[in-house]
This record gives structure tokens, C-alpha cells and sequence, in this order.
């Protein structure tokens, strides 16, 4: 076996956590440090319940970690909005280390965010290294799957996809995030307020539209919540009858005022199936579906820890999912 790559973490959050679990497991892989402002000084270990000491201890240091266990990837999950983690990012690349992030708005954010992509895409390339935003959706579902099934496509007129959730099961900001358990008013001003919504659609739809290159004309979204028509019960949350037992939200992408990309997302506590569907347009017509959907916090870590290569090999700069294919890491 050749040389391990060295690892840092930022942010030991639930997805963090899950990502010290997996890294932990790889024998490629070695974490050499850990970066948070809760637990400082505790050894990530004991934080992610690994049953056993790493001999990392936690720090709030972001310069210090990097400085003195010198990464070769930080895996970044710290927040979804790129406004509030930007300046983190930008001190990453300045320490000259790759960084894959969970942020969903960095997985595509030319279209929101020109001015912040391009300077984290300068940064980047000065300094040699690779940023990457991913997860499972954004970065995989809803975009980077579809987007490499139209490979099999000598042409392609839509993209439809849904990925429907039961969110019994789901960690507690995810049930939370969703609105489960809210009244209608409450879900409504929890939605203007902006803090009720699955983040990502629209940069699923503009990472998609650049990938096919087709010019859109416009971006929506709509969102309204999924009503429990009885009482629910998940593992953290009671939902009475006439509550939000989750969230619809479904994406658009228009050309001539036509939909050219559809993008529907439902999550519920006690959502009767889950499953992900992509359904092609085109020339052949696809569909593929996954019966039972996709674990979202596994497949989330699982994308994040098998980036780490793709990051490492690929030519400096911000990269999106559509520059990258990724594939199962071996284990020990």
C-alpha cells in the first residue's frame, strides 16, 4: 500500500461525525487533524464515538491545524449557505490544501453567486489546489446522476426527477429543516424567512443546463408543505393532524417558456415509500429508479470521503460534479 493521504476535517457536526467514522476505516486515508468551535481539546475519537482514541484533539485554530499537521484534503462541513463559509474556504486554499465541502450552495454557485466562484476559482488555481462541493443532493441525485445517464443519449429534450423521502428516520435537524411537526402558519413564516427549504434545486438545475449546454431562461422554485392527515410519530418528533409532516419543493428550469428540467423533492415523517426516479427524454427515453431512495446522510459522507482522490488528482481550481466521476473507495 503507498502512501496515506492525509486528512483534515472542518466541522464535527452529525455529517462530520459520520465522515470521522468512514475515514477511519480506509487504509489509504489517515485524519491528521480536526477543526470545530465545540469539543475543543476533546480527541475526535471520543467525539464521533469511535470506541477508541485518535490522538487528534479537536481545535478552533483553522490556520494552526493546517500549519501543523500539513492535510492534503480537508473535508469541509460546516454550513449550506456559501455566504457564511466563504472566508473559511478562502483560508483553506490559502494554506494551500484541497478542500471538499458539503456546502450545497458551493455545488454549482456560478449562477447565484458569480462573484464568490470566481475568486474562490482564482484563489484556487494561485494556489494550486482544488475545491469541490458535493453531497448527495446537491451533488449527486438530482444533477450529477442524471447528468451522466444522458451519456447514453444522442439526444436529450427533459429531465425529470423526484426524490420522495420518509423522514421517520432521518437525524433531527433533517425533520427539523423539513418543517415536521409546524403548524401551516408557522411553516409559512419559517418559508419567508427563508430558514424552510431544501437547498440546492437551483444549482442542481444550473449544474445540469451547463452540463447539456442549454441556455436557460429563467430559474424557479415553488415550495408548500406536505399536510399529515393523522397523527405521525418519527424517532425525535409527534405531528398532530393538520400539521406539516415535511415539505414539497420542485425545481424548474425554463427555456421558451417550457420546462426543460423538473426537479420535485419530498420529504415527510411518514411518507408512505421513498424512492429516487430520473426520467430521460430523449433519444433513447430513460428511467431509472432506486425502490427504497438513497440514505441521505450515508451517501452524503459516502460522496464527501470519495471525493478525496478525485480532488487530489484533478487540475487546480473550483470544480463542480459534472468535472468529476466518482466511484467507491476500497477499504482496509
Amino acid at each position: 500500500m503507498g502512501r496515506k493521504i492525509r486528512v483534515a476535517q472542518f466541522g464535527i457536526g452529525v455529517i462530520g461525525r459520520g465522515v470521522t467514522k468512514v475515514l477511519a476505516q480506509k487504509g489509504n486515508m489517515k485524519i491528521v487533524g480536526a477543526i470545530d468551535l465545540a469539543n475543543v481539546g476533546q480527541d475526535l475519537g471520543d467525539v464521533a464515538k469511535l470506541g477508541k482514541k485518535l490522538g487528534v484533539a479537536i481545535s478552533d485554530d483553522i490556520e494552526g491545524v493546517i500549519r501543523k499537521t500539513k492535510p492534503q484534503v480537508v473535508i469541509h462541513t460546516t454550513s449550506s449557505s456559501l455566504k457564511k463559509v466563504h472566508m473559511e474556504l478562502e483560508s483553506l486554499i490559502r494554506a494551500k490544501v484541497n478542500v471538499v465541502s458539503s456546502c450545497e450552495e458551493l455545488s454549482y454557485p456560478y449562477r447565484k453567486y458569480p462573484k464568490i466562484a470566481s475568486r474562490l476559482d482564482r484563489l484556487a488555481k494561485e494556489n494550486q489546489v482544488t475545491v469541490v462541493g458535493t453531497g448527495v443532493n446537491p451533488g449527486f441525485l438530482m444533477d450529477a446522476w442524471p447528468l451522466f445517464m444522458t451519456g447514453v443519449c444522442t439526444e436529450v429534450k427533459e429531465i425529470r426527477v423526484s426524490r420522495i423521502q420518509d423522514a421517520s428516520h432521518r437525524r433531527i435537524p433533517f425533520q427539523e429543516k423539513i418543517g415536521a411537526g409546524k403548524t401551516l402558519k408557522e411553516f409559512n413564516e419559517l418559508v419567508a424567512k427563508g430558514t424552510l427549504r431544501h437547498v440546492g434545486l437551483s444549482e442542481s438545475i444550473a449544474m445540469i443546463a451547463s452540463g447539456l449546454g442549454w441556455s436557460l431562461d429563467d430559474i424557479t422554485e415553488t415550495i408548500e408543505p406536505i399536510l399529515a392527515h393523522k397523527e405521525i410519530r418519527s424517532d425525535y418528533i409527534t405531528v398532530k393532524p393538520g400539521q406539516a409532516a415535511g415539505v414539497k419543493q420542485v425545481g424548474y428550469g425554463w427555456e421558451k417558456g417550457k420546462a426543460l428540467i423538473t426537479l420535485n423533492f419530498e420529504a415527510a415523517v411518514g411518507a408512505q415509500e421513498s424512492y429516487d426516479v430520473v426520467n430521460i427524454a430523449g433519444t433513447p427515453n430513460l428511467e431509472v429508479i432506486i425502490k427504497g431512495g438513497t440514505h441521505g446522510d450515508i451517501a452524503t459522507v459516502a460522496m464527501l470521503v470519495n471525493s478525496i482522490p478525485k480532488s487530489i488528482e484533478a487540475q487546480p481550481g473550483l470544480k463542480t460534479m459534472k468535472d468529476l466521476i466518482i466511484s467507491a473507495l476500497p477499504g482496509k
